[in-house]
């Protein structure tokens, strides 16, 4: 109570059957291979999220990262592993730790990505993977909120991709309350 009070928050505002849709943007960090620093790039998506309870949501995701070597090859022959791009797609369930305006939250995604462009040839590489997204989201009102979160991916082919991190920044607007 001395909390609500010291800090002018309202009560808790994450709810059942509520619909938040949001865009995104932010980076990502691809590492590939054992080269020690990873491709960055900048990273635009969508979300959108519903809450099957106070607690527990689904959330699906779709982002889409140009990255660029942060390096160029020591040689004229290129790998075939270094993309231009990767795409994202997730849905996954997600748990709210509701906190009155401040709502931190976990979630826990399947996710398939497809990397292109590069020297991956005119095909995109389509690689399954899992994602790991810690969150935390600011409730303007009852409509509108923002956000920051932090997305651990890890893709099924480990010894060629072993890590994508994503930092991304969002607005979300919110309905069905």
């Amino acid at each position: 109570m001395v909390a609500v009070a010291l800090t002018g928050a309202s009560g808790a505002q994450a709810v059942e059957r509520e619909h938040q849709i949001g865009m995104d943007l932010g980076g990502t960090f691809l590492v590939v291979g054992d080269k020690p620093s990873p491709d960055i790039g900048a990273t635009l998506g969508v979300h959108y999220v519903y809450g099957l309870t106070d607690e527990f949501r689904l959330v699906a995701s779709g982002t889409v990262s140009p990255v660029s070597p942060s390096e160029k090859p020591p040689s004229p022959v290129v790998p075939s592993d270094r993309p231009a791009g990767l795409a994202e797609l997730d849905v996954g369930l997600g748990y709210v730790f509701d906190v009155l305006r401040w709502v931190p939250y976990i979630d826990v995604l399947g996710s398939g990505y497809a990397l292109f462009g590069g020297s991956i040839g005119g095909s995109p590489r389509i690689i399954p993977g899992i994602s790991l997204a810690l969150g935390l989201d600011y409730r303007l009102d009852r409509t509108w909120s923002v956000g920051a979160c932090l997305r651990q991916s890890m893709l099924a082919e480990p010894s060629t991709y072993p890590s994508v991190t994503q930092a991304l920044a969002h607005v979300d607007v919110h309905w069905g309350w």
